[in-house]
């Protein structure tokens, strides 16, 4: 039988079989190596994802149930490895269930045997041309300085166990708008997993992986570390999704943030809807109890309205940057943050202007009664903690 995609290079392409069904092995292995493939073996998935960690395997045929570890584990552990490694699955028990967990995690193809080796050597054909082609893809999009994401699940929580290794936090400074001194820090997360840098991709990642908990978790461990060797009394801004208001740890006395409490302001973003929560007005003020200070964040945005106060009743306001750039040259946006921050002042709440990179800016925002700034004109987010850039000097 002619295939409709003939291996395309003199050089063989190898293909791994993974069963323990030593018969079904011999007669794959028999009929690929008749097409010209160069095939290798393994009788456990174990074995299977050794033998990737050497490289040189273009697409890997597995059963899905195995000793040890099934097909779609086997999948998981190979995009440790190998993003793009193409693996066919196979079972004799098929399901509604094994079926979709596959296809969620990236399988290739899923197969039911009895297989007719015909349709495993026509998948097999597919599958090194589509590891050819996402391979010379990904080595281009390097080659200009554009990661590439994931495209499956097994992929994309690969991704994120990266993302958590080098997970790490930078500060910005938050300056009195009265006298330019250091009022906080915010800490923002950053990872150096090329396809998950920023913290919107791992909180998408974590969100579509469950793993927003965890997430939340280690976010705040790193966060209080520098807060105890740092000299003076510096807040600290600890941005929250708020699924992190129901986590227990937060609130627990052993917890990383609870023992600096009085020092941590919580952020939670007005982007975020918060009614499908149950109990989030005691949920806060069990926080608050602790001594932390709540900040709706990125007010202005366009999202969420006044639910978010009635809810959280906050302490401190952040202005979005939205509002806040070229406001030196919008008389409507003055008019806004003029209100709001009138508004703010009146209900005893402090008004944090995001995102300021200009003196104009600053100027107008000082006579518009924004009580903090926060922006690229004062320090660029970095390692606890920056300098802050005031009147052509640098400050701790």
């Amino acid at each position: 039988m002619t295939s409709e995609f003939p291996p395309a290079s003199v050089e063989p392409s190898t293909v791994l079989i993974v069963d323990d069904d030593v018969t079904c092995v011999r007669g794959l292995a028999r009929y690929l190596a008749e097409r010209k493939y160069r095939v290798e073996t393994c009788v456990s998935a174990v074995a299977a994802v050794e033998r990737v960690k050497r490289g040189g395997v273009q697409v890997i045929v597995s059963d899905i149930t195995m000793p040890g570890m099934t097909g779609v584990e086997l999948l998981r552990a190979i995009r440790v490895h190998e993003p793009d490694l193409p693996v066919v699955l196979m079972t004799g028990l098929p399901a509604v269930e094994s079926a979709a967990e596959a296809v969620e995690y990236g399988a290739f193809k899923y197969i039911v045997k009895p297989v007719e080796p015909a349709v495993v050597q026509k998948t097999v054909d597919r599958a090194v041309h589509v590891y050819r082609l996402a391979r010379a893809k990904r080595e281009a999009l390097a080659l200009i300085g554009v990661p590439e994401g994931a495209s499956d699940r097994a992929g994309l929580e690969a991704c994120f166990e990266r993302a958590l290794a080098s997970l790490w936090m930078a500060f910005q400074p938050i300056v009195r708008a009265s006298d330019r001194s250091v009022f906080g820090y915010e800490a923002l997360l950053r990872s150096e997993e090329p396809a998950l840098r920023g913290p919107l991709p791992v909180l998408s990642a974590a969100e579509r992986l469950g793993q927003l908990g965890r997430l939340g978790r280690l976010v705040r461990s790193k966060a209080a570390l520098p807060l105890s060797s740092t000299p003076g009394e510096p807040v600290l801004f600890v941005n929250l999704h708020p699924l992190d208001l129901v986590d227990p740890e937060i609130a627990a006395p052993d917890s990383a943030l609870a023992a600096v409490a009085e020092r941590v302001v919580l952020e939670i973003t007005e982007r975020a809807a918060l009614q499908s929560l149950e109990n989030v007005r005691a949920k806060v003020g069990r926080l608050r109890e602790i001594g932390f200070r709540i900040a709706v964040d990125d007010l202005g945005a366009g999202y969420a309205g006044l639910s978010s106060f009635a809810l959280l009743e906050p302490d401190i306001v952040k202005l979005d940057m939205t509002l806040v750039r070229d406001v030196d040259r919008h008389p409507v946006k003055q008019k806004l943050v003029a209100s709001m921050a009138n508004l703010c002042k009146d209900m005893g709440l402090l008004t944090v202007a995001e995102g300021v990179e200009t003196e104009s800016e600053r100027e107008t925002l000082v006579e518009l009664g924004c009580d903090l700034l926060q922006g690229f004109l004062f320090a660029h987010p970095g390692p606890a903690f920056p300098e802050v850039q005031l009147d052509g000097a640098r400050h701790g």
